[in-house]
């Protein structure tokens, strides 16, 4: 069984779930949501929460990555598609041949993290650097090569840690540091979710990664990046992910096919309401409008 008729099976057994455990026999509106993993946590949080809002209306969550949600939008499978990166020129025009015209929501944005293992001597890394550890004949090999020398790490080789070339946050790196042309190095250990990404680099000293910032743990440490080798560094952070002012921060998207109405757009609405604004704030992203989640 391919991957995307996995997540398709799962989606509609995670759909069965929900309708059969509420009981009482009502009827209830189902919104098919798929794509990215950076987004699927907060998906899934305001799936649970809209239950509480809207009980008739049930929210089935999947993540894939980015390329797997799209794909579905492209067939009409889903009625929303989370995307850590925009649809491709290819993408859409897929869709319009089959009827569909993609329609883009900015839901939040997300500061893409670089984690070192926390015994790495490394603090500040620019964009070059990153471009000559993950792109394709890339000169920074050891540690050494970058001048320090990480405690735990036999020989000093970097592990280059990446995603999956179905993911958003693959394609949105390759843009942002490779500068979209250059390839990744080959050797690199591609992961499939961002958890994972984060998980390897925490046990492994040799190992440099990248991930959103929501995925952070106080056992991992993340670089402070800077623009040019001999500019001032960013931390990456909400603040710093919503004014730009981070090198590698970008949107968090929503695609539905056309403009959204009925229980899509209600959802869509709530989402980018207070509410749905403080859950996704709640889970480490910046919201896509300054909110006030004190009370």
């Amino acid at each position: 069984m391919s991957t995307s008729r996995i997540f398709d099976y799962l989606a509609a057994l995670t759909t069965f779930t929900l309708i059969a455990g509420c009981g009482g026999g009502e009827q209830r509106e189902v919104i098919q949501n798929k794509g990215s993993d950076t987004l699927v946590n907060v998906a899934q949080a305001w799936a649970e929460e809209y239950q509480t809002v809207n009980p008739n209306v049930v929210v089935a969550v999947t993540g894939g990555g980015s390329g797997t949600g799209i794909a579905a939008l492209i067939n009409g499978t889903v009625d929303i598609a989370n995307a850590s990166r925009a649809i491709k020129d290819s993408e859409a025009e897929l869709a319009r041949q089959g009827g569909n015209e993609p329609v883009e929501h900015v839901v939040g944005y997300d500061a893409l993290a670089v984690y070192l293992h926390q015994d790495n001597p490394m603090t500040k890394m620019s964009i070059a650097q990153l471009g000559e550890i993950f792109g394709d004949g890339g000169t920074y090999l050891s540690w050494t090569d970058l001048g320090v020398e990480v405690p735990g790490c036999q020989d000093q080789e970097i592990v280059v840690v990446s995603r999956q070339n179905n993911s958003g946050t693959y394609a949105y790196f390759r843009e942002a540091v490779l500068g979209g042309t250059r390839d990744y190095r080959l050797g690199t250990r591609d992961l499939h979710g961002s958890k994972d990404v984060v998980d390897l680099v925490e046990k492994t000293p040799c190992a440099i990664g990248y991930s959103g910032l929501a995925y952070a743990t106080d056992h991992i440490k993340m670089a402070c990046i800077a623009t040019e080798a001999d500019g001032d560094c960013v931390e990456p952070s909400v603040p710093t992910a919503s004014d730009g002012t981070y090198p590698i921060a970008r949107p968090l998207l929503m695609y539905t096919n056309g403009q959204p109405a009925g229980k899509v757009k209600d959802y869509l609405d709530w989402i980018l309401s207070s509410t749905g604004q403080c859950i996704i704030l709640d889970k480490g992203y910046a919201p896509a409008s300054d909110v006030n989640c004190s009370q």
